[in-house]
């Protein structure tokens, strides 16, 4: 089989290196790729944003299956277009893709699927988000969240009226997220710890890929703005089996059930981010791909074959058995650039890569990254991702972080606590 991934950050490496595994794959074709995917797939250019362009590219090359990594090209309807042609591709159609790419029409599809979710109010305009943040409905803290794709970034909890309603005008007249923002969703904040919950889909059946926890906030201890993700460990010790079966039955069922009867099976990942409230869990959000950085948590833990189980997700026929998940935990920690998740500098010389690599049980995946000659050098926020894997979280944070002092650019910022949730978790530390 040859495969193609669409992408070019970590979460596409994790990818490509995880299907490069399996001895059904002959070849695996990256596009645009990156210097790590590089090593596990060939690299050629493409547009991501241009459909066409892509399909040509899996014609030309005799692409067996495509897999999407980011989420851009599934709203421009890649996936339409592939299926239109008759050749297999992960992810859901456009009309599926709404359900990460406007926040207002995954939470309509939520209250008419009866899938359980914050209370909420969509507001169009300067006035009714105004309204809306002003206390009476959903008290304080309340978020605000830009309805489009806003790069894991367009999110505000706000702690009360004057900060929620600066955050409205951000959004709405200085346009901080552009056109993401020019639709609001209002809604109740929930509590509870968070929880990243991953299933594949062939539109009838599911098949559970496991859960993860994430680390949004650039500090420790869940301090400073948000970004896209700073790093997660896998799986999540808030999810034993029993919950794991619930969550299943209650939202994830709903969801598939749903979007079949809508018309539109849903195929292909589905990411669901979950706030464990004291009333159950209940979806903050849905990603209709594989999350990044999460994704590189995830990717050495499956046991199997990721592509048979991909190909009937993409085909039909997707069955319990095709893919497991090891008896191991693993802890990934982004590196990122100095300025992040603000401005940044890139082509600054990064060192110590293959070092790190080099450690027991640890991977390094590539995102915003690139050669200038033979030197490696930063191309954006989130950097590399170090992998670690092992029998347990302490034993899996410690080699992550033993393997990222060995990598060294100028201004490199991490977060030195990503695991510690887990292992306090499970040994009451």
């Amino acid at each position: 089989m040859n495969v193609l991934v669409l992408g070019a950050g970590g979460r596409e490496h994790a990818l490509a290196w995880r299907l490069a595994r399996d001895p059904e794959v002959e070849a695996v074709l990256a596009a645009p790729g990156n210097p790590g995917l590089a090593a596990v797939a060939r690299c050629v250019p493409a547009d991501l944003g241009a459909p066409d362009e892509l399909l040509a590219l899996a014609a030309r090359e005799g692409v067996d299956l495509t897999v999407v990594g980011p989420e851009g090209p599934l709203e421009r309807g890649v996936v339409d277009r592939f299926r239109q042609a008759g050749r297999p591709i992960v992810g859901p159609t456009a009309r599926g893709a709404a359900l990460e790419c406007s926040k207002a029409h995954a939470k309509a599809f939520m209250a008419r699927h009866g899938v359980p979710t914050a209370r909420y109010e969509v507001a169009g305009d300067l006035a009714s988000a105004l309204h809306a943040v002003s206390g009476a409905t959903f008290g304080f803290p309340v978020v605000v969240k830009a309805d489009g794709l806003a790069a894991g970034k367009g999110v505000v909890i706000a702690g009360d009226r004057g900060e929620a309603e600066r955050a409205v005008r951000a959004a709405m007249e200085d346009r901080q997220f552009g056109a993401a923002g020019a639709r609001l969703v209002i809604e109740e904040c929930l509590t509870g710890p968070e929880v990243s919950f991953f299933v594949l889909s062939d539109g009838d059946r599911v098949l559970p890929l496991g859960t993860a926890q994430d680390h949004k906030r650039i500090g420790d201890d869940d301090r400073g703005p948000n970004t896209g993700g700073m790093g997660a460990f896998a799986p999540s010790p808030l999810v034993p089996p029993d919950r794991a079966r619930a969550i299943l039955r209650d939202i994830v069922e709903p969801v598939i059930q749903g979007a079949r009867a809508d018309g539109d099976p849903y195929t292909g990942f589905l990411y669901v981010s979950l706030m464990l409230t004291p009333a159950g869990p209940k979806v903050i959000e849905f990603n209709v791909r594989f999350g990044d950085p999460e994704a590189q948590a995830v990717m050495p833990l499956l046991t199997g074959s990721l592509a048979s189980a991909l190909f009937a997700s993409a085909t039909g026929g997707l069955g319990a058995g095709t893919l497991a998940l090891a008896p191991a935990c693993s802890v990934g920690v982004v590196l990122a650039s100095a300025g992040y998740p603000g401005t940044v500098q890139s082509g600054v010389p990064i060192a110590g890569v293959e070092r790190a690599a080099a450690h027991a049980g640890v991977h390094v995946f590539h995102a915003g990254t690139r050669l200038e000659g033979d030197r490696l050098v930063t191309a954006g926020g989130r950097v590399l991702t170090v992998v670690a894997t092992g029998a347990d979280y302490a034993v899996a944070m410690d080699r992550a972080y033993g393997a990222v002092r060995e990598i060294r650019f100028e201004g490199m910022q991490y977060r030195r606590d990503i695991g510690r949730k887990a292992v306090q978790e499970t040994h009451g530390a």
